[in-house]
């Protein structure tokens, strides 16, 4: 990614050359300005993996069933779709408004998560919507050490946001259990799978160091700021209720597409009171894919929504349509919108 604005250069002093005149290391932002062209040929090679999982001998039957699930498809369903997946944008742009205590203007911050999400399509783990929102924040006055605790804050605050979602989901009678109940005995499953001595090794190698690693972690600057950030934003309630209702909407409008994208595939055999299940159902499964540390979640988001549609009896080929269908619009459109925002925030 290019720089996102054109005054960033006098909202934060220069980098120097070392003492043997060799340029700093790269930072995480400048290695991601660096990246369009690797983004595009991500969704190359995404495109060619695609066609190269399907076998020669099934590749007919299975070229003849997307076609059909192209034909049957409720395309009405798709502007309804695309309003969703922007409104998620203009919903974290509230919420980044909201960790930082300025009226930065709405427009430029929802173009900023456009190529916040460009930039995560590379980077693990978020890393970059973290270094674009934080150039983005100092570009618009705040000092640097301000910008990273807000967008560290941000990034807390989401967790409670969504729990409390999942919650409220859940106690409505979104699912009626089934998405947890299939997940537990996945998890019951796969755990059985595991011999009893080396889980017990590895348990007690990796407790002890986990405990050592929070320990020093708990005594860090960085964490001492991030926790000095969210007690100043909780003495200002306010922005704090914005801040965690930006969140959550930002998850709900998500979850809202995603049971949008179950509806608008026939063969799924879900109805519009099917919608709080689907909503519940994308919550738990995009927290399971969200537990692996690949750019974006790619495939493990993927295979945790395809579970848990099944889990809510919802056969595996329209699942797979459906789950494709959503990540196309919400997660791979938005690359190349990206792409362009950034220029023009730069300029």
């Amino acid at each position: 990614m290019e720089t996102i604005a054109a005054g960033a250069e006098r909202a934060a002093p220069a980098e120097l050359p070392g003492p043997g005149g060799a340029a700093a290391t790269p930072s995480p932002l400048q290695r991601v300005r660096r990246s369009r062209w690797t983004v595009l040929g991500v969704l190359l090679i995404v495109v060619a993996a695609t066609a190269l999982l399907i076998g020669a001998p099934a590749r007919p039957m299975a070229l003849d069933g997307a076609v059909s699930a192209l034909e049957h498809m409720r395309w009405e369903f798709l502007p309804v779709l695309v309003l969703l997946s922007v409104l998620h944008f203009v919903c974290s742009a509230v919420a980044l408004r909201g960790a930082s205590g300025r009226p930065i203007p709405l427009y430029e911050t929802t173009l900023t998560q456009f190529t916040a999400a460009a930039a995560n399509r590379v980077t693990p783990g978020g890393l970059g919507a973290v270094a674009v929102n934080t150039r983005y924040l100092v570009c618009r006055g705040l000092p640097l050490s301000r910008a990273v605790i807000a967008v560290a804050v941000l990034q807390v605050a989401g967790v409670p946001a969504d729990l409390l979602l999942l919650g409220a989901v859940l106690g409505l009678g979104g699912g009626n259990g089934r998405v947890l109940d299939a997940l537990g005995r996945h998890a019951a499953e796969a755990a059985g799978l595991v011999p009893p001595v080396p889980l017990l090794i590895a348990v007690g190698v990796l407790l002890p160091a986990a405990a050592l690693w929070g320990r020093r972690a708990a005594r860090s600057t960085v964490v001492a700021r991030a926790v000095a950030g969210f007690t100043d934003l909780c003495r200002r309630p306010r922005d704090l209720g914005v801040t965690l209702t930006a969140s959550a909407a930002t998850t709900l409008v998500l979850g809202l597409a995603f049971a949008l994208s179950v509806l608008a595939v026939p063969g799924t055999g879900a109805g519009p009171a099917d919608v709080l299940a689907l909503v519940a159902a994308y919550l738990v499964g995009a927290a399971a894919g969200a537990a692996v540390p690949a750019p974006g979640g790619v495939g493990s988001t993927e295979a945790a929504l395809v579970a848990a549609l099944a889990s809510l009896g919802i056969a595996a080929g329209p699942a797979l349509h459906a789950v494709l269908l959503f990540r196309a619009v919400t997660f791979w459109a938005p690359v190349p919108v990206g792409l362009l925002t950034c220029r023009t925030l730069r300029r």
